[in-house]
């Protein structure tokens, strides 16, 4: 029995080692991959750059591309009258980028920093421009993973959605279904006389 008994100790004392060698592998992978799981989900510092597209009418159209490192980019959309700068674009840009997801937020045609004039409406143009946004940042080092409308901007990438299949994700936030309503209080009352009696109506902070 003594024999027996000294001729198996070496193989429990084996199979110990490798049951201690197996838990600490397993720990030790565990904490690396929670490692990693907490590096990308916690994003570095964001970059913030402006960037000239040009549309189909020869206009520049001027942009902010906050970069954080992904590939994943969310392209935003401003409202009537409103422009990259506004707070809700601000807002979103922040929200969006402490995710560790690039955005980049721009103005249409006639608003903002970009060339052309303002015009009412101006939906289908509005649509041109971001198709020639998106078509800026396809086959490049982002892969656009949403497109984002805030009020007027909400119906322009609905509009998007409807003509071009190339985004897989569209947000309306806040889009505009009574057109009718709120134009007083951007023109003023008397927009309509206006326009009959001398052509045209005053903007303000538009071309």
């Amino acid at each position: 029995s003594d024999r027996t008994l000294k001729s198996e100790l070496p193989f429990s004392f084996f199979v110990v080692i490798i049951i201690i060698i197996i838990i600490y592998s397993i720990a030790a992978t565990a904490s690396s991959n929670e490692m990693a799981h907490q590096s990308s989900s916690s994003p570095g510092e964001v970059h913030v750059g402006k960037i000239t597209v040009q549309n189909n009418y020869g206009e520049n159209l001027v942009g902010l591309l906050h970069e954080t490192g992904s590939t994943e980019l969310v392209i935003l959309c401003h409202g009537l009258g409103a422009s990259k700068e506004e707070t809700t674009m601000g807002n979103l840009a922040d929200a969006i980028t402490k995710e560790g997801i690039s955005v980049f937020r721009f103005d249409f045609a006639g608003n903002g920093e970009s060339e052309g004039s303002f015009q009412f409406g101006n939906y289908l143009r509005d649509v041109d421009d971001l198709r020639s946004v998106v078509l800026y940042f396809s086959g490049g080092k982002h892969a656009i993973i949403t497109v984002l409308g805030h009020s007027k901007g909400g119906n322009v990438v609905l509009l998007y959605a409807s003509k071009y299949h190339d985004v897989p994700t569209i947000v309306n936030v806040s889009g505009r279904y009574d057109l009718k309503k709120g134009i007083d209080d951007r023109f003023g009352k008397d927009f309509l006389q206006n326009i009959k009696r001398d052509g045209f109506v005053d903007v303000m902070g538009k071309r």
